[in-house]
C-alpha cells in the first residue's frame, strides 16, 4: 500500500500467526555492509 510519505507498507502473518509490518522507504540507502543512510533533507511530499 502506498503511504503519504512516498514509500510502501503492509502486513503479513507468518505460519505461527505472528503479524509483521513490512515497509519500503525509497529515500534511505542501504550500503553493502547493511548499514542505512538517512538523508539530511527529504524531498517534499
Amino acid at each position: 500500500m502506498a503511504t503519504e510519505w512516498g514509500g510502501y507498507s503492509g502486513y503479513v502473518a507468518d505460519p505461527d500467526g505472528h503479524v509483521w509490518e513490512l515497509a519500503v522507504n525509497p529515500f534511505w540507502t542501504l550500503a553493502d555492509d547493511g548499514s542505512v543512510t538517512i538523508p539530511a533533507h527529504l524531498p517534499e511530499a
